[in-house]
């Protein structure tokens, strides 16, 4: 057999052009390409991005992403981790199975014999989610490593600490701090839009999660419309544990 018909047995790969392709320093492949894309083999892949077209990962193909855009619709027969998917559409066909966190999309289609795990809106109601089932968290297996590094977790973003200030001369303000949200959400007259954020804060303050705390307090206050005497007080009670 000669050399020419060797080659004709394998596929032909095109590169449309305008595809960018870039392999990151964690050795983490990203496509970018103007058409459709469909991935057909199985791997690590920082961003994957179809700016006009859709994205299609094929059956028995297991790709793990950071995110995955697509203009148009995002088609997933094998199994999909990702960060973030972003499309018009999403739809896990027979059997497909996806593990997303935040998915943004107009319409999202299931098969019965396809799973989908994750699916939170945004970080925001992650971040909320998980705050309401911190005792839960703690008392995972021990079988579970929490620590140990995957994939995803060295796709830039940088985990998220906040130190906490020495408890001993900054209990009080905390304390005050968690009186006076009680005493703010008895109020009748409190809207819920309203409450469901300062409720995050208190639910933190009662657990002493000083972390969780720091990282919210500030976004939850500037959400209310108007801050009555003991939103305004509790809020400077936090501003000065913190800033000690």
């Amino acid at each position: 057999m000669s050399a020419a018909a060797d080659q004709s047995n394998f596929p032909t790969m095109i590169i449309p052009r305008g595809t960018e392709i870039r392999v990151n320093h964690h050795g983490q492949l990203s496509i970018k390409t103007p058409g459709n894309l469909v991935i057909q083999n199985s791997g690590l892949y920082s961003e994957l991005e179809s700016t006009n077209g859709s994205i299609r990962i094929e059956e028995n193909v297991t790709v793990e992403a950071v995110s995955i855009r697509a203009a148009q619709s995002c088609f997933i027969q094998g199994t999909v981790t990702a960060w973030k998917v972003r499309a018009k559409r999403i739809t896990l066909e027979e059997r497909a199975r996806a593990f997303i966190m935040l998915q943004e999309s107009e319409s999202l289609e299931l098969s019965k014999t396809s799973r989908l795990v994750g699916n939170f809106a945004n970080e925001k109601e992650l971040f909320l989610m998980m705050g309401k089932f911190t005792a839960q968290l703690k008392e995972l297996p021990g079988s579970v490593d929490m620590t140990s590094p995957t994939p995803l977790a060295e796709s830039g973003r940088q985990p998220y600490s906040i130190p906490a200030p020495s408890r001993d001369d900054g209990a009080e303000h905390l304390r005050i701090a968690q009186t006076l949200l009680e005493r703010e959400m008895v109020r009748p007259d409190l809207q819920a839009s309203e409450a469901e954020p300062l409720r995050e804060v208190l639910y933190a303050l009662r657990e002493r999660n000083i972390t969780r705390v720091a990282s919210i307090y500030r976004e939850a206050f500037s959400e209310l419309r108007s801050q009555s005497e003991s939103v305004r007080q509790a809020h400077e009670h936090l501003d000065r544990y913190f800033q000690r």
